[in-house]
């Protein structure tokens, strides 16, 4: 029957081609502003390291000064060099690192590639196992090289490429700031995003080229990037961070169950309360422990603009279906003598409803592939935007098939008025008004 009803909808549509090229082009449209839109939001709020990201935390303290300090005040959003060492050194999480950012003029031994300001990492051991980051060639490093500052480097793939011309480059040298450091390890293919780790550069700003361990890069003092709060009138000299009151470092832990990350912040609350205790926190103990997506959005890290444009693109897509349901509505009471003759020779009112549902269904599938057209044309524009996620705009599968999907759904619900309202019209009247 099915089949029957989708040749009578051809046939149907074919009879009225102006009007049904409208009614296409109407749910296309809508259907490529919206799924343009979202298919950004998706890209945007997308989990970063889906089915590890509900074990990754991001631990907050307050060391600050009571100045503007108040009920419900959030704490920093970073840790100060004695905070951040001491829980590294506790050890108290499966995995824990320590990381800040940075630009490093890396000085390359190849004559055809000129000197450029390499984005670096400066993190500690477990930032490679905790994040599960894939190796091209080699490894990370150990806390033995943390604690020794040795001169070692990863570096991203890249890089390598653009070096060593993706060869293994394990063992080789490369200097950075007129130092020399040893590669031991190439990263794989490993780009998260948001760039969750390191929101203080950009949250969907491009890879790191070079990771290096923190230790060294204060014992070098290679140039720190990013937000430095300070406090206490201390000051903010880049070179002296780690004896100042100023929070720039970022701290992740893995804490695989809930009763672990219940530990650990107890374990937070004890240690400030020691601290204030000592009278080096002022403030009452005041933690916070996110995981990835609570951070993400405690960050806001998916532009507003984002969201504005589309609920703009949902209300766009209504007024479509609006003038949808009026093309409709005049299509179906056009056929009305067919549909009497159909009635008078025993078809049932939920047959020829059925039938009128499968033609706006039709529609909208044909609405569909003109909006994923248009959505993909959509998403090549936003793609040439300078934002800095205008790279990832890109639909993948779920997002294509939500396309047809939605587009069915919106023309079936567009036709629901105007079949309603041409199979109530009695088989008498629609024969003596033809």
């Amino acid at each position: 029957m099915l089949s029957y009803y989708f040749s009578l909808a051809l046939r149907s549509l074919q009879r009225n081609r102006v009007l049904t090229a409208l009614m296409v082009l109407a749910i296309a449209m809508g259907i490529g502003a919206s799924m343009t839109t979202l298919t950004v939001l998706h890209v945007l709020s997308g989990d970063p390291l889906p089915g590890r990201s509900g074990s990754l935390y991001y631990p907050q303290i307050d060391p600050q000064d009571m100045d503007d300090f108040g009920p419900n005040v959030e704490p920093p959003d970073q840790l100060t060099w004695t905070d951040g060492m001491y829980l590294l050194k506790a050890k108290r999480a499966t995995h824990q690192a320590l990381m800040t950012e940075g630009m490093v003029p890396l000085q390359p031994t190849q004559s055809s590639v000129d000197p450029f300001q390499a984005a670096s990492l400066y993190t500690t051991a477990d930032f490679f196992p905790m994040f599960s980051v894939p190796f091209k060639f080699g490894q990370g490093w150990g806390a033995g090289e943390d604690d020794a500052k040795a001169r070692i480097a990863v570096i991203s793939s890249s890089l390598n490429d653009k070096l060593f011309n993706g060869a293994n480059s394990v063992g080789k040298e490369l200097r950075l700031q007129d130092a020399s450091f040893h590669i031991v390890g190439v990263l794989g293919d490993w780009h998260p995003n948001p760039h969750f780790y390191e929101l203080y550069m950009g949250s969907y700003d491009s890879d790191e080229d070079v990771y290096i361990p923190l230790s060294t890069s204060r014992d070098l003092k290679l140039e720190h990037d990013g937000t430095t709060n300070c406090w206490g009138g201390t000051g903010s000299d880049p070179n002296n961070l780690e004896h100042l009151s100023c929070v720039w470092l970022q701290f992740w832990v893995q804490l695989d169950s809930p009763a672990d990350v219940a530990a650990y912040k107890a374990f937070l609350t004890h240690y400030s309360e020691d601290q204030h205790t000592a009278g080096r926190f002022l403030r009452p103990p005041n933690v916070r422990l996110r995981n990835v997506m609570q951070w993400l959005d405690y960050q806001r890290v998916v532009p507003s603009d984002a969201k504005l444009q589309v609920w703009l693109a949902l209300g766009f897509l209504v007024v479509c279906l609006v003038n949808t349901v009026g093309l409709m509505l005049a299509k179906f009471m056009r056929r009305a003598g067919e549909l009497g003759v159909r009635r008078a020779l025993g078809a049932s009112q939920s047959a020829l409803f059925a039938q009128l549902l499968v033609e706006s269904g039709v529609i909208g599938l044909a609405g569909g592939v003109g909006g994923l057209l248009l959505a993909l044309i959509g998403l090549w524009l936003v793609r040439h935007q300078p934002a800095d996620y205008a790279a990832l705009a890109h639909m993948d599968i779920p997002m294509l098939l939500a396309t047809l999907t939605l587009a069915v759904l919106a023309s079936l619900l567009a036709g629901l008025l105007p079949a309603w309202r041409a199979c109530r019209i009695t088989p008498a009247l629609q024969l003596k008004a033809n």
